[in-house]
């Protein structure tokens, strides 16, 4: 269908809607059913069969399949069935954690996907992209990526960036009207707009012709196939470092068999416990179980209402030495409200909180009737017309569809009796200039019922005061002179005192026969200044909280805002960012400096005030440069190139354009700081539980190596048969091991300084306590092999069950001095419920196969008396309870 040829009548016949009240639900559910979902085919995943088979690639494995099937066909079928038994149940284990970590970020894709504005039922509302349908009709603006293909019915100021489509990077003009030509491409349809491009400027209306694969984006969607890639930096790191140990493992191993073979061993028996010892050995899973440790944070993350994007964030959020934060939504409530209100000389003050449109107006504490304050009245009804928020009402209470500084104007103005629906009847808007972030201004041309047209402006205060050539005073037009300017300064800088946002409002008659404005510079000139209205934002009450803890972990928080100077020191010093010997630096000197100069500026400022976006790459680059981790959030689109330069890059979901979304790292569900506070605690503990996993799985590692070796060379016979060091291995290292990811943070790691982003795995002592402990494990099950042979010489199998006892109960209590990086005794054990049942469910599977008459031939174990546990628990606990011990007479020195 050509709709960009087509008139509007003829577009909602073809499409068969009411473009003033757009689908009904059911006709929307009906369509979804015929159409299908508004989704881009992917690549096709791997199937959960391929998926289970994948587990049994690992070269070690296959060796050890193929030893096994020699040992079937030697007559050793218990052996061989028990070893089959023991490979599928690890390879389950590691199915089912793929699988999670494969959902867990199915799971973020979902969360992080669009959203967009359509008309159903008459009313505006917010829906995910995916359940647009042919017909909907849908608004957007600056900010915005488009849904599906569209087209446009209503255009102002609207530009897109088509380069995804065209590859053109220049943003595009869009218009409303039809267009008529042959052989048009992409690029000449300006009428249209295509799924997956930005709207950068302006806003428009239009109605969804194409979605999913039948859209210009579907049709090119081969370039979206290619998922992208979530190995994080750290993954890599140990991706490198499982390769090293690799290598060392198998050395180690083919000594342990070489000497075994020389004192007397036979072949087949040291081949067999060779490959057996480095399967377990092998810590071929440790990427993957990386992936998992940083997908279940990531669901922690989820529901502390931070929504990661990109993983490597996870790890970098530990490393934050500075988070640089909007004021407005994030650090305070987001909910506006006009106070204070100032015009021909007159402060008024009104009553009422948040959005409720209930409140009165007072002039020097005594209540007055604001029609009868004519200038009082125009700043009101101006306030109102160059407006787009829209008042609206759930079961709790009133919310601000739209910018919330424009619904504090529109609620002002309701409390003085004005409604959108009354001016409607009164003013009809002609034209419109949308606010940007760089002319801090917006403006609408207007015509009331004699046909006399205006243009109204309304922006930020010192930015309009330089458009304005006049002032109302007195109800009349005068020239705005020196001493005019010097009153409005000072009732900005008294406003600004308090704490409040100003907004100021102008305007101008036009001629009666001027012909429509052709720019945004010729309708903002020559303007008369009307007044200015004083809103507060009050911050958030968890905020003050949040900074201080941040303080503690050795992050410092700067505020970044478009407010006035005094404005923002107001609101810094109640939320304790700004103390004596902080700086507050405006826009206007970031302007006058240097990169350089900044560098030395940035490291005593807590707040930039009266910046725009692009002012904060340059923030970002400057701390940068003086070696700082930089969290930087943001929600417009000018925000992206400094979310994208910053280290971790957040955006508001809530506020937020999808630009902005796009270029971040993290997105805050809640717009609120203290969730980046929460992020950043649950990203250190993410690493740090990292790091315990890796601490357990190669101490336990080297324990049993050294277990072999140590036995090799006092020329002693095998302390653990085969099947038993892959049962040691299956029951310490799946799930207390996994336990371990869903550790709870540490007390003290928001009292740490940020971790060095070049920080090797084994720092901060983590190579001695892995080396320490795995000695030590594989000392005492070699103590208690030897203590039981002296004991009973006559049967092996007896000493060989009290060593894989011991060997396995050690590795137990060890899990339990992993939790923390001092000592077994700074945590209660009890706190993580999974790790205790999943210690106890390894406990009773130790037991099983030592006490069930039936899985005794398999695993060659004997039955143990009671009198032996104390010699197993005693030397068991030795290693973890010894080096404790060391630490805590460290610590008094």
């Amino acid at each position: 269908m050509k709709f960009y040829e087509m008139e509007r009548p003829d577009i909602e016949k073809k499409l068969n809607v009411n473009l003033e009240k757009g689908l009904n639900s059911k006709e929307a559910e009906k369509r979804r059913k015929q159409f299908g979902v508004n989704e881009l085919e992917e690549g096709e995943s791997q199937s959960a069969f391929k998926l289970f088979i994948s587990q049994f690639k690992d070269f070690m494995i296959l060796v050890l399949l193929a030893a096994t099937l020699v040992s079937g066909l030697l007559g050793e079928y218990m052996d061989a069935i028990a070893i089959v038994a023991i490979v599928i149940v690890n390879g389950f284990l590691g199915f089912f954690q793929e699988r999670k970590a494969e959902q867990s970020l199915q799971a973020l894709k979902e969360l992080s996907a669009p959203k967009v504005n359509v008309l159903r039922n008459g009313e505006w509302i917010k829906i995910p992209s995916k359940e647009l349908v042919i017909g909907d009709v849908m608004k957007f603006e600056s900010g915005d990526r488009i849904g599906a293909d569209v087209r446009i019915l209503k255009a102002n100021n609207l530009e897109l960036e088509e380069s995804a489509l065209t590859g053109e990077s220049v943003p595009v003009p869009k218009i409303a009207e039809s267009i008529h030509g042959e052989h048009l491409n992409i690029g000449d349809l300006e009428n249209m707009a295509f799924m997956g491009t930005m709207v950068t400027r302006g806003n428009g209306i239009g109605v969804v012709t194409a979605i999913g694969m039948n859209t210009a984006m579907g049709k090119i969607a081969d370039l979206l196939q290619n998922a992208e890639t979530l190995s994080t930096p750290l993954q890599m790191r140990l991706e490198q470092l499982g390769k090293v140990l690799i290598v060392a493992a198998l050395f180690l191993t083919a000594l342990v068999v070489g000497i075994g073979i020389l004192q007397g061993h036979g072949f087949y028996e040291m081949i067999f416990a060779g490959v057996s010892l480095a399967v377990a050995a092998i810590p071929e899973g440790l990427p993957a179980i990386v992936t998992v440790a940083l997908s279940l944070g990531v669901q922690r993350m989820i529901k502390k209402r931070a929504v990661v994007r990109k993983l490597p964030a996870v790890e970098t959020l530990g490393c934050a030495s500075v988070i640089c934060s909007d004021k407005t939504g994030t650090m305070t409530q987001n909910k506006m409200s006009v106070t204070h209100l100032w015009s021909n000389g007159k402060t008024w003050t009104v009553s009422g909180t948040g959005f409720s449109p209930n409140g009165e107006f007072f002039e020097d504490g005594v209540r007055i009737i604001p029609q009868r304050e004519k200038s009082l009245y125009q700043l009101l009804t101006f306030g109102l017309l160059c407006n787009h928020a829209e008042l609206k009402q759930n079961k709790r209470d009133f919310f601000i569809d739209g910018d919330p500084t424009e619904g504090a104007l529109l609620v002002a103005a309701m409390k003085a009796g004005l409604t959108r629906e009354n001016l409607s009847q009164q003013f009809t808007v002609e034209q419109e200039f949308a606010f940007d972030s760089i002319r801090k201004m917006m403006s609408v041309v207007v015509k009331d019922q004699s046909g006399q047209r205006f243009v109204i402006t309304k922006g930020a205060p010192d930015v309009l005061i330089q458009k304005c050539s006049s002032i109302l005073w007195n109800e009349k037009k005068v020239n705005f002179s020196r001493d005019h300017k010097k009153i409005v300064d000072n009732v900005i800088r008294d406003f600004a005192g308090m704490a409040l946002r100003n907004i100021a409002v102008a305007y101008k008659p036009l001629k009666e026969r001027e012909s429509a404005i052709q720019n945004v510079e010729e309708a903002e000139k020559e303007l008369i200044f009307i007044g200015i209205e004083g809103m507060i934002d009050p911050p958030r009450p968890e905020v003050r909280q949040a900074i201080k803890e941040c303080r503690e972990a050795g992050i410092k928080t700067i505020m970044i805002t478009g407010d006035h100077v005094m404005t923002a020191r107001a609101i810094a010093k109640q939320l304790g960012i700004l103390d004596n010997r902080s700086k507050v630096v405006s826009g206007q000197e970031l302007n006058q400096m240097s990169i350089a100069e900044l560098e030395e500026v940035v490291q005593d400022t807590a707040v930039f005030a009266r910046v725009s976006p692009e002012h904060k790459l340059k923030i970002v680059r400057a701390l940068q440069n003086n070696g700082h981790i930089v969290a930087m959030t943001g929600d417009g689109v000018n925000d992206a190139p400094a979310i994208k330069a910053a280290d971790i890059g957040i955006a508001m979901g809530i506020s937020g354009t999808d630009v902005a979304k796009e270029a971040s790292s993290l997105v805050l569900m809640d717009d609120n700081f203290a969730t980046i506070k929460s992020a950043i605690q649950e990203g250190r503990n993410i690493y740090e539980n990292i790091r315990k996993f890796i601490r357990y799985l190669l101490a336990s590692n080297v324990g049993e190596i050294l277990v072999m070796l140590f036995a090799m060379i006092l020329a002693f016979p095998l302390p653990l048969v085969p099947i038993q060091i892959l049962w040691v291995n299956l029951v310490t290292d799946g799930l207390p091991a996994m336990a371990l990811g869903l550790d709870h943070p540490e007390e003290d790691v928001m009292k740490r300084k940020p971790r060095n982003p070049k920080e090797g795995v084994f720092a901060r002592g983590l190579g001695w306590k892995v080396l320490s402990r795995g000695f030590l494990i594989g000392a005492v099950t070699i103590i208690a092999f030897i203590v039981a042979r002296k004991q009973h010489p006559e049967n092996l199998a007896y000493a060989q069950t009290i060593a894989f006892a011991t060997l396995t109960v050690s590795q137990l209590i060890l899990v339990f001095d992993c939790r923390s990086e001092h000592s077994i005794f700074s945590r209660n054990p009890f706190e993580n419920r999974w790790l205790v049942l999943a210690v106890f469910s390894s406990a009773v599977l130790l037991l099983a196969v030592i006490y069930i008459p039936s899985l005794q031939p398999v695993f060659q174990t004997v039955t143990l008396p009671p009198r032996e546990w104390l010699l197993i628990l005693g030397l068991s606990a030795l290693p973890t309870f010894l080096l404790a011990g060391s630490f805590y007479t460290r610590k008094r020195k």
